[in-house]
């Protein structure tokens, strides 16, 4: 018997082949009408935005596993990620359904479209998530071996415990900024190593990291660890990550505690989060692990084939130069073990928490996802199209991170995560 192939999942509007957001994509945001005071919730289709509040105002969602709940009205992404996976995916179903080709309930109702559908152009941008705790992992065996190479020699360059726990450090959240806030160049203590005693002053060591990061969904109770076979439900989507960081500042301040100074200043993410269910055809098995975690840690759970990137414009430069491309799948601790690890004491993960990946590095130069691997720690500066150099960030340097899936079908994609340097706002 001949199987009938499946139509190809088109929307009724029109998305350009390659775009980074086609109906098999649609993250979800949170954003600001022109003219309106509160912010809701939408997804990203194209080069609009669906307005969710307008159909769910309009009862779209009654019969799908949110019922009469009303989540998408709100702020912030909260109160649908307390959701759980089983109301994610319904409500997903219910969006693609309404976007569909061939069907005319938002199609061919032109009031409707009007109320819900909005460019892109008209539309402010918000933080998706009140982010309420946010922990940074280090979590690429290529970063760690590349900085502890610069401070201790290959042969040391890994800690002892690093291969047998996902090691992270807990950030800021107060201080994590969307896409497109400029970042101004911090202030604190430094010193030379051959100085006696630090100064103060700007950062003249600022740089990026390129990382990802995922929202945490239900969470869990206090006391009570996430088991890693049930880590994938509490994983609602991922976003684009750039972990600033004034490595002079880090530098001096980070033994005993970790960073503090050196990162807690900003930290900038893409505004569409992309829900795993959009990445899943580019799922792949996560590297081998040796030697073979502790049995909380096992089995790993998966990673994804996303593409990674990172351009550097210069104030003289007219458009931007790419200075690395990198690979999610490069991660040697998965985000499963990460979230696991995260809870196997009994802490407390709730709706809206951001975990970050951690700098992620490939096993080729330019795949390092830093400028402190990048130009190895200044002794070999990166040369840019507009014939200058840069060991580290100058003022006015704008640093675009992206990422994105790609294979036989549509591409998935997470826009811009960016970031401007302002000179300081020192205070004597």
């Amino acid at each position: 018997m001949t199987k009938t192939p499946e139509t190809p999942l088109r929307s009724f509007l029109d998305v350009p082949p390659g775009h980074d957001f086609p109906i098999q994509n649609l993250p979800y945001c949170v954003f600001r009408r022109s003219g309106e005071e509160h912010p809701q919730v939408g997804v990203r289709i194209g080069d609009w935005v669906l307005d969710l509040k307008v159909l769910e105002h309009g009862g779209f969602f009654r019969e799908t596993a949110l019922g009469e709940a009303h989540v998408f009205c709100k702020w912030a992404l909260n109160k649908f990620l307390a959701q759980g996976s089983a109301a994610w995916s319904s409500a997903r179903a219910r969006i693609v359904e309404l976007l569909r080709n061939d069907n005319p309930t938002l199609r061919d109702d032109a009031a409707l479209r009007d109320k819900a559908l909005v460019p892109v152009e008209n539309v402010e941008l918000c933080l998706p998530v009140e982010i309420g705790d946010y922990s940074d992992f280090y979590s690429s065996k290529q970063h760690a071996f590349n900085v502890g190479s610069m401070f201790r020699g290959p042969e040391n360059a890994l800690m002892p415990n690093w291969v047998w726990m996902p090691i992270a450090y807990q950030g800021r959240a107060s201080s994590i900024v969307l896409s497109g806030t400029p970042i101004r160049r911090p202030c604190g203590q430094t010193k030379a190593d051959d100085a006696a005693a630090p100064t103060y002053g700007p950062s003249r060591l600022l740089d990026f990291e390129l990382e990802m990061g995922f929202f945490v969904g239900p969470g869990n109770k206090l006391g009570e660890p996430i088991p890693i076979e049930q880590a994938h439900e509490h994983i609602f989507g991922l976003v684009v990550v750039n972990d600033w960081s004034a490595r002079d500042i880090q530098k001096w301040e980070y033994q005993p505690l970790g960073p503090f100074l050196g990162k807690n200043f900003a930290t900038t993410i893409s505004p569409w989060v992309v829900p795993l269910e959009a990445l899943e055809p580019f799922r792949c098995p996560p590297p081998v692990q040796d030697p073979e975690p502790p049995a909380y840690l096992s089995p790993a759970g998966w990673t994804y084939d996303m593409h990674l990137e990172v351009a550097l414009q210069t104030a003289r430069m007219k458009t931007p130069h790419v200075i690395c491309r990198s690979n999610f799948k490069h991660l040697y601790w998965t985000m499963m073990q990460q979230l696991a690890h995260h809870t196997v004491n009994g802490c407390n993960l709730r709706p809206g928490d951001l975990l970050a990946s951690g700098t992620i590095s490939g096993p080729t130069p330019d795949s390092f996802g830093s400028l402190l691997e990048l130009a190895w720690r200044g002794e070999r500066p990166i040369k840019l199209p507009s014939g200058e150099e840069r060991k580290f960030l100058a003022d006015g340097d704008t640093v675009i991170l992206r990422a994105w899936c790609e294979g036989d079908g549509p591409r998935i994609g997470f826009g811009r995560c960016a970031g401007t340097i302002l000179t300081t706002g020192r205070h004597a």
